[in-house]
């Protein structure tokens, strides 16, 4: 059966496996992600415990990822990605274990939210790295979209079934089915039939690994240029996800359902978004995509920072949610698309540190400028923030968009002919004729 151009990454087996088992498992995360906001703001009440809470749970990402990067490019990446998942079922199971028990204190929280921050920094590049080897690189800009997508459709229906759940028996029961939806992805990987990735061997210390995923990043602009954008949006823009329990609560007069149906709903912006980048064909434009994307992203967290009414709110978090999808994923399809496989896992790792690492600063300062000043006018001022920067990137594109093209020719070229699908003018990273 032909699939959809949409869909096109599904007739790998192993990614249909991962697929599966992923979204099921996503599920389960989006709902412990909205149950322990909850928790902490019901326990404490506070803003800045809010923003801490985030923080502690990304800073690991930034401290330990260079480290995941070297493993992701030394190990097998299926191996790691079924320990990491193990690691998090866990870590969720004691979490439930606790709340349920009425044991539960804020400390716990903490030092599990850190722990699992400590396991998605050894994840989070190895699960982006190993998208390739699923589907390999004529179907990668699909697979990166439908992955997307997948966490997306996720974040519609997990949001909004915490919402209900912890309404109605409590948070604890979230983080149970969370770490029951593991179970599904962790099969799924077991009964993947992965080609075995030859090890080259590697010169120098693990320090010297590292250095040389950062030298990559440094030295070619189109790659340093697009994860400084995602930095600035992750530190400024990406807290808003934070802070949203007050505004479900204080702006909107709302409560544990009314934050599942806004997270919902920036999932179902997220989630168009992510399929409109999965039936594009190929990178033509997508330069312009990331610039467009950030500028609406930040254009429209200003107007949310701003809005009173639950409507208007809602449905200003749909282009939210579609902007940062397509911002997001257009960067990560052009970095995967310039990087050679043996710096795979460590330049993912400096992606993670900047989309991952960089979120939890945000939280913490945003947590304490909510404190201060307001989450409205916290949110507000990142969206104004995200915009500049936007038009920032988009004014250096021309300079950078040689050098890209280069970088992607290389990579075409090392891995055999390059795929029709990304021939020709795909290469110029310009947008399409209008």
């Amino acid at each position: 059966m032909k699939l959809p151009v949409t869909l096109r990454a599904l007739r790998h087996r192993n990614f249909q496996l991962f697929f599966g088992g992923q979204l099921i498992s996503l599920v389960g995360t989006w709902m412990q992600s909205i149950a322990q906001a909850w928790l902490v703001y019901r326990l404490t009440g506070s803003a800045v415990l809010l923003g801490a809470i985030g923080f502690a749970g990304q800073i690991p990402v930034f401290l330990l990822a260079p480290a995941g990067g070297i493993v992701a490019d030394r190990y097998s990446r299926r191996s790691i990605v079924v320990g990491t998942q193990t690691a998090s079922m866990a870590l969720a199971l004691a979490l439930a274990l606790l709340t349920l028990s009425g044991a539960v204190r804020i400390w716990h929280i903490f030092a599990l939210a850190a722990l699992l921050g400590a396991v998605n920094a050894f994840d989070i590049p190895a699960r982006q790295a190993f998208i390739v080897d699923m589907v390999g690189r004529a179907d990668l800009m699909n697979a990166i979209a439908l992955n997307s997508s997948m966490f997306n459709a996720s974040r519609i229906v997990g949001p909004a079934v915490a919402g209900i759940l912890v309404a109605s028996i409590g948070e604890g029961w979230c983080f149970f089915a969370n770490a029951v939806s593991y179970i599904a992805v962790i099969a799924g990987l077991l009964l993947m039939q992965v080609a075995r990735r030859e090890r080259l061997p590697e010169a120098g210390s693990p320090f010297s690994r590292v250095i040389e995923g950062f030298r990559f990043v440094i030295a070619n602009p189109p790659v340093h240029s697009l994860l400084v954008l995602l930095a600035v949006v992750s530190i400024t823009g990406m807290p808003y996800a934070v802070l949203m329990p007050i505004f479900a609560v204080r702006v909107l007069h709302g409560g544990a359902q009314t934050l599942g149906w806004l997270m919902g709903v920036t999932g179902v912006g997220a989630l168009a978004g992510a399929l409109v980048l999965a039936s594009k064909r190929d990178l033509t434009g997508l330069g312009r995509w990331v610039a467009r994307s950030a500028l609406v992203f930040g254009i429209a967290l200003a107007a949310f920072g701003a809005s009173r009414r639950l409507p208007l709110s809602a449905a200003i978090l749909v282009v939210v949610g579609f902007s940062m999808m397509i911002e997001m994923g257009s960067s990560n399809t052009l970095i995967q698309s310039m990087v050679p496989d043996r710096l795979r896992g460590r330049v993912m790792s400096v992606y993670s540190m900047m989309f991952m690492g960089m979120a939890p600063i945000g939280s913490l300062l945003a947590g304490a400028a909510a404190d201060k000043i307001g989450a409205s006018w916290t949110v507000a001022a990142g969206g104004i923030v995200c915009a500049v920067s936007a038009m920032v990137f988009w004014a250096r594109l021309p300079l950078i968009r040689v050098h890209a093209r280069r970088l992607i020719v290389a990579q075409q070229m090392a891995g055999g002919d390059p795929p029709q699908e990304m021939t020709g003018g795909s290469l110029e990273l310009e947008p399409e004729s209008e």
